[in-house]
């Protein structure tokens, strides 16, 4: 059997994974994680690393993130929730 054989079947399932609501969520968190890494680098104006700005986001942010994200899938169609409100702020 060559290797040549399994490469369908290797490519169908990183599509499946690439497909996946866990990845996409993974993906949008990440997204989240750089944009906070960025906005502390720059307020400090110092690169403060992925790890610090991950520990961060998750301590001051996920909780909020998470639960937008959670209220924007099930709102209507044309409505709009902001992913950066945390538990603490409230709409204007």
């Amino acid at each position: 059997m060559t290797s040549h054989s399994k490469e369908p079947v290797a490519s169908s399932s990183r599509e499946f994974v690439k497909q996946s609501s866990l990845y996409q969520e993974f993906l949008a968190e990440r997204e989240e994680i750089l944009k906070h890494k960025w906005l502390e680098s720059e307020r400090l104006g110092y690169d403060i690393g992925f790890e610090r700005a991950l520990l961060d986001w998750i301590r001051k942010h996920r909780e909020g993130w998470r639960a937008a994200r959670r209220q924007g899938m099930s709102a209507p169609a044309g409505s709009s929730v902001s992913p950066f409100l945390t538990a603490g702020e409230k709409r204007l």
